[in-house]
């Protein structure tokens, strides 16, 4: 059978006479007229290289055991049709599709809760996750490989519409016997005579720390070692190597269990908001509208608690 050259106009004919067993009332159904029912069913006819209808008793049509076959296949394409228009209806409306959210490092301990939640909300909307320093993030977004981003700091470029979801405070962690936890406050020069472990360039909390240090110090040196990630970090502070400033939202388990203390000092700790953003310049999909939608309407309750210390 000739199927390069076959329409729906043909199969929607073969279906509607079948059905009714008539050309005037398949016409009807389809608004067409008779004659032109006719010609399709002639040229399907002449596709499959026999004859796809019978008349049978008092003249009514019935499809031969060709047009049987013919008819299955018209139902499920039918069908298919169907789930198509179905899904693309749903895609216009947000109810499903595929959005891909950029978070930063830090928020590595709460992203996962998070999209877990979105898709317990939205099972349709697959909501892929993609997790990075803050260069990386902000270089996937400016290379549009994200449709919505959380980070703590929206950047300057690419130009992004923000919105806060919820506070992000920044502290310093010291283990529970280093010299300044009995400090309160610690003074400004005795945090400077410490070494800070520190994330890598490029890191959004690598640059709070050297903001505040600066502004503390006063220009004044300061010594720092790199690690490359938070937990690299905290187990160094609990083994006594140094310090931190780090996002209190990575180690809230650690303070609470008492394996690391919250410095007490002048301003700390740092407040600051986690934000999510998207391309300014890029209208979001209906899908990403609704998960921005659904993320914004959480109030920021998929954060991590902070928890008062164990006895």
């Amino acid at each position: 059978m000739k199927t390069d050259a076959l329409t729906l106009r043909q199969l929607r004919a073969l279906r509607a006479v079948a059905d009714s067993g008539s050309l005037t009332l398949a016409a009807a159904q389809l608004g067409l007229t008779p004659p032109a029912i006719h010609s399709q069913l002639k040229s399907l006819d002449d596709l499959a290289g026999t004859a796809l209808l019978q008349r049978a008793e008092h003249g009514v049509f019935r499809p031969t055991a060709e047009g049987r076959a013919l008819l299955v296949a018209e139902g499920q394409i039918a069908t298919a049709l169907a789930r198509a228009g179905r899904e693309i209806a749903a895609l216009r409306q947000g109810h499903s599709g595929t959005v891909v959210l950029g978070v930063v490092s830090t928020g590595k301990y709460f992203a996962p809760f998070l999209v877990a939640t979105l898709q317990r909300a939205l099972p349709r909307i697959e909501v892929t996750l993609r997790i990075g320093n803050r260069d990386a993030i902000l270089a996937a977004l400016a290379g549009d490989e994200l449709d919505l981003a959380i980070m703590g700091r929206p950047p300057r470029e690419p130009a992004v519409i923000s919105d806060p979801v919820g506070p992000h405070p920044h502290i310093i962690i010291a283990a529970p016997d280093h010299p300044l936890a009995a400090q309160d406050p610690v003074m400004p020069g005795d945090l400077l005579s410490q070494t800070f472990l520190s994330r890598e360039e490029g890191s959004g909390t690598r640059i709070l720390m050297t903001r505040f240090l600066d502004r503390i110090g006063e220009g004044a040196p300061w010594r720092a070692v790199e690690m490359g990630t938070n937990e690299t970090i905290k187990q160094a502070v609990i083994a006594g190597l140094g310090i931190a400033l780090i996002s209190q939202h990575t180690c809230t388990e650690e303070l609470r269990a008492g394996r690391l203390t919250a410095l007490s000092a002048i301003g700390l700790p740092i407040q600051r908001s986690w934000y999510l953003l998207h391309r300014a310049d890029r209208a979001p999909s209906p899908a990403t509208e609704r998960i921005r939608a659904a993320i914004a309407g959480l109030g920021g309750s998929f954060l991590p608690r902070i928890a008062p210390a164990l006895p």
